[in-house]
């Protein structure tokens, strides 16, 4: 049986694409630092749009989720595009990542939780990056309870840029950037947004060729 949380998800999905068929513009925006070849790890990408595009310049992608329904609408639409991506559905609260498995991992509005799971989401996701790899991320800021075009309702699960900062003060900075932009992606996000982005690499280990 699934669990409430994976029903919800079910039943928002159910009525077609949430965030539309279109990669994240701010993913497209760092094209320049993605190479073909490199393993990504899609997290929370839903029906696709993301994993799919990533696939689509070259790289090797697992993209995950919790909902089975949009998981077979990503796979429909890999397959009339025409490229490969494993999509595996899991619980992103509970399933462990390997260490050091991926060169670039891609969290877009995955603004599900709030603290402390949320901390720990994010330990988990740093640690499965190779290092050296890149960590980028999307989100709304806690400004976007004034707005209300989409995102969660929930102070908790917005970003700061204090808690970025902290969050990845152990990775090289790389870019990250607060600003308000009109979002148009799919039914759920529309209209004018609260927005921080994050470019972060991983260190190399130590005595390790960068």
């Amino acid at each position: 049986m699934p669990s409430d949380y994976q029903a919800e998800w079910d039943a928002k999905y159910q009525g077609g694409y949430q965030l539309g068929e279109a990669p994240n513009s701010f993913l497209v925006s760092q094209s320049d630092r993605l190479r073909p070849g490199w393993k990504a790890l899609a997290v929370a990408d839903g029906e696709g749009r993301n994993g799919i595009w990533l696939a689509e310049q070259g790289l090797e992608v697992l993209s995950v989720d919790v909902s089975p329904v949009a998981q077979s609408r990503a796979r429909q639409r890999a397959a009339q595009r025409g490229v490969t991506v494993t999509f595996k559905t899991v619980d992103l609260l509970t399933t462990p990542f390997p260490p050091d498995q991926f060169d670039v991992v891609v969290a877009i509005f995955i603004q599900f939780v709030g603290s402390p799971a949320r901390d720990h989401l994010f330990a988990n996701l740093k640690q499965t990056l190779k290092p050296g790899g890149l960590f980028l991320v999307e989100g709304y800021r806690t400004e976007q309870l004034q707005y209300r075009t989409g995102g969660p309702p929930h102070l908790e699960n917005l970003y700061t840029e204090a808690w970025l900062r902290e969050t990845f003060a152990d990775f090289e900075l790389l870019h990250l950037a607060s600003y308000d932009a009109v979002l148009t992606e799919g039914t759920a996000h529309q209209g004018m947004s609260a927005l921080i982005d994050l470019v972060a690499r991983k260190p190399h280990l130590p005595g390790r060729a960068v």
